[in-house]
């Protein structure tokens, strides 16, 4: 019986960071899923280890593993940047490796594989099995290459379906009770709210939708009342969403892949969130070689996908990760839905940016990206492109349409100098 086994793999915390050695490298999960109880031992018993390489995506919460004095103990490697991080990898105490998230899983498994995995999960269920809870991700992947398994059983965690793993595939076992760590959705603003108003306008009735994270996404989520029999096929599920099910806005039933279903990897969010996906069979999620992957996005007629980017310059070449030549943010699936929703019968893929950055000085619609800037989705990938001035469709079109159009939508203080330096580099508009 299971249960038999599940005793005997059960130990505490700090029994299981003492399987850690000099030199090997944990992965300790990404976003609201790392293991927190796991990661707070390692911490605790710091001393004992040396060169320790911690890997994952981007983690929600402390990072007191990138503290100064930490260096000698731990080095740190990771998939994205955020507040927490950035700075560690800008400075060159982390290492960051650029990766589309759909190939992530094969990275983990493969050049990324660790020696320590740490991954939470829901406790059993009456035949021994765990829901991934709130990420699927990468920990099938990482839980079939890693040499040592560790799982931390949260009863706090919301048991969701799609993915499970049963106790026979886990090496040890460490109980805890505690709330998920909570994301509240981007508050936003009067620029935002016009932004996503124009996003809404390009979405029909029945489409599925991926939607990103941050202000502008959140808007255009907001602005979806009016549409009916909306789908999900997306990387990150929050708060937004919820409120859209909620309004019978979205309810799958027009979906072409997986109908009835809100299909994810990850759930981020507010404990409204995850007490709405407990339990709940509308949900599933699924790993992100699959809900990522452009050729299974494709399968979705109708796909929309709605992302946030830094900067586009003027041939279209779009910047979602990096400010003044540092990692700034990661690629994630950007790419991936471009990518997918493009290729879907009936897709659109909306790159959302506000014009202008600090308080209006500069402007995110640019002649052409500074050295060192890196190019996220590349100008062919491009379908459309909004601000808060109107929208640009720039597949299909020449470098001058592509130019004029995107200027047309530029904050009207930057029109000007932009058209200027242009012609000043190609021919006259």
């Amino acid at each position: 019986m299971w249960q038999e086994l599940y005793k005997k793999k059960k130990i505490s915390a700090d029994e299981a960071v003492s399987l850690i050695k000099n030199g090997d490298r944990v992965s300790i999960g990404e976003n609201v899923d790392v293991a927190p109880t796991l990661v707070e031992a390692m911490l605790r018993n710091k001393d004992r280890y040396r060169d320790v390489e911690i890997v994952h995506m981007l983690p929600i919460g402390p990072q007191e593993y990138l503290e100064p004095g930490m260096e000698t103990h731990f080095k740190h490697h990771t998939m994205f940047c955020g507040a927490a991080n950035r700075a560690a990898v800008n400075c060159g105490f982390a290492d960051y490796t650029p990766s589309f998230y759909y190939n992530q899983g094969s990275i983990t498994k493969n050049e990324l594989r660790a020696d320590v995995l740490f991954v939470q999960l829901t406790p059993p269920d009456k035949n021994g099995y765990c829901s991934f809870g709130t990420s699927a991700s990468v920990k099938r992947e990482a839980m079939e290459s890693a040499k040592i398994v560790i799982a931390e059983l949260n009863d706090q965690m919301p048991y969701t379906y799609g993915s499970f793993v049963h106790i026979s595939d886990l090496d040890y076992i460490v109980e805890s009770s505690r709330p998920i760590t909570e994301f509240p959705p981007a508050p936003a603003g009067e620029v935002e709210m016009q932004i996503g108003e124009i996003c809404a306008s390009l979405i029909d009735d029945g489409s599925t939708l991926q939607v990103g994270i941050g202000a502008v996404p959140e808007a255009a989520l907001k602005m979806l009342r009016g549409k009916r029999d909306l789908g999900v096929h997306t990387e990150l599920l929050g708060d937004g969403l919820i409120d859209l099910m909620e309004a019978g806005v979205v309810n799958n039933k027009k979906k072409s892949l997986n109908p009835g279903k809100c299909i994810t990897t990850l759930y981020m969010g507010t404990k409204k969130l995850y007490d709405y996906i407990d339990r709940n069979p509308a949900f599933e999620v699924l790993p992100v070689a699959y809900t990522n992957d452009p050729r299974v996005i494709a399968q979705n007629d109708r796909m929309i996908s709605i992302n946030a980017c830094l900067q586009i310059d003027l041939l279209g070449q779009v910047n979602s990760e990096t400010i003044n030549g540092k990692q700034y943010s990661g690629i994630g699936g950007q790419v991936d839905f471009v990518r997918g929703a493009t290729m879907s019968r009936g897709g659109k893929s909306i790159l959302a940016v506000n014009s202008t950055t600090a308080g209006g000085k500069k402007s995110k619609i640019v002649p052409f990206l500074a050295p060192g800037t890196v190019v996220t989705t590349s100008r062919t990938d491009v379908d459309y492109v909004v601000t808060e001035y109107g929208y640009a469709r720039l597949k299909g079109k020449s470098i001058r349409e592509r130019a004029k159009a995107l200027i047309s939508i530029a904050h009207p203080n930057f029109r000007a100098e932009l058209t200027e330096a242009f012609e000043k580099a190609f021919f006259k508009l």
